[in-house]
């Protein structure tokens, strides 16, 4: 079988395109990925472990401020209608069997090519983009994104999504078959192993920096605590990433830097003696979804900080792999200093996460629902 993905990133850090496309091509698929090289930071043609990586530039360069949506719509557009015509030119040479679109920003393009190909589509949507847009551009813009998904996921043939709140988001607006693949990580070993810290206790983030994500309220938490130290990796917007920097300035127990490569995330997290994932349970996006810090810190052993009123804070508190806490910097303060006062409640906590990545939240389990919808397209063509 062979499938095209699209993504409007390069696919330079997407964890979770990368672990797909990667289980395909282990079944025996072959994978194309068309990405949106926005930043023009990333090769034209790439084999990445076997993927075919296909990149595409618009031209535009990416703009911040005051309509800066507006410009960085119209790249979107121009990506688009270049990701289409590039999908037409490889699919003459290479016969493509599926369509997969990750998230709303690429659907219009699978539903169009679906259109001309006549090929099944597969929607894979990573987050509620609507409330993405929201959380930057005019609320008319998100609204239009909202209802945009509305419209186009009817058109898909199957509906992939990250976990049960975001799957019961889903069902609202279409009654076909809604399949859950978490993002969950490959197990690291079936024995638990505690961190090898000699010194501080380590606080470890790695993911996005942006506001559905209470990292300023972290920082302010863990700001000058005895014997904590908290490092703090991702990228995001310049202006919320300067704020950040200069919020982490006023304290010496943090460290802010950018982005982790694929291969170092799991390793950096074996040495944290706990994750933090907090988040703002105002922003819808963030509220229904499974941030990938709760899957790396299950299959590392490591207890994880989760925020109440989140599926990520119920998963946490029904599986007993960390602590659920308000959305409030005294109880995040609280609960970072339980657990560094108790290195016997870390090691029970961590030993749950690494018994429930085990049973369950694994990749190796969640690949098999992948391969399912894969299959289910097969039996049905």
């Amino acid at each position: 079988m062979k499938v095209v993905m699209f993504v409007s990133n390069a696919f330079a850090i997407d964890r979770r395109v990368y672990a797909e496309a990667i289980s395909l091509l282990n079944a025996g698929c072959e994978v194309t990925v068309i990405a949106w090289d926005r930043e023009k930071q990333n090769p034209p043609r790439d084999n990445l472990d076997g993927i075919e990586v296909v990149r595409l530039r618009t031209g535009l360069a990416l703009k911040h401020g005051f309509v800066s949506w507006l410009w960085n719509g119209f790249g979107l557009l121009l990506w688009q209608r270049q990701a289409y015509r590039q999908a037409l030119i490889l699919n003459k040479e290479k016969h493509f069997d599926v369509i997969h679109c990750h998230d709303l920003d690429t659907l219009a393009i699978g539903v169009r090519l679906k259109r001309k190909l006549g090929l099944p589509l597969i929607y894979d949507a990573h987050e509620i983009y609507g409330y993405i847009v929201a959380r930057s551009f005019p609320r008319w813009v998100a609204d239009m994104a909202l209802r945009l998904e509305k419209w186009l996921i009817k058109r898909a043939d199957r509906i992939i999504t990250d976990g049960e709140a975001r799957k019961a988001y889903f069902n609202t607006m279409t009654d076909k078959s809604i399949s859950v693949i978490m993002n969950c990580k490959p197990l690291q070993s079936l024995e638990y192993e505690p961190p090898d810290n000699q010194a501080d206790f380590v606080l470890l983030y790695i993911g996005g920096l942006h506001q559905g994500r209470a990292i300023p309220m972290l920082v302010r938490a863990v700001a000058e605590l005895p014997g904590v130290h908290c490092i703090i990796r991702g990228t995001g917007h310049p202006d919320y990433v300067q704020a950040l920097r200069e919020e982490c300035s006023r304290t010496s127990n943090v460290t802010l830097s950018g982005r982790v490569p694929f291969e170092e995330v799991i390793p950096m997290t074996k040495k944290a003696d706990v994750v933090a994932c907090v988040i703002n349970p105002a922003d819808v996006n963030n509220r229904l979804g499974m941030p990938n810090k709760l899957g790396e810190a299950m299959v590392c052993g490591r207890p994880i900080i989760c925020t109440k009123g989140t599926y990520s804070g119920e998963l946490t508190e029904r599986e007993e792999v960390g602590l659920a806490v308000e959305c409030s910097e005294q109880a995040l303060r609280e609960a970072i200093i339980k657990l560094r006062d108790n290195p016997e409640l870390r090691e029970r906590l961590g030993r749950n996460a690494l018994k429930a990545a085990i049973a369950k939240y694994n990749w190796r389990e969640q690949e098999k629902n992948l391969l399912a919808v894969y299959q289910s397209l097969q039996t049905q063509t």
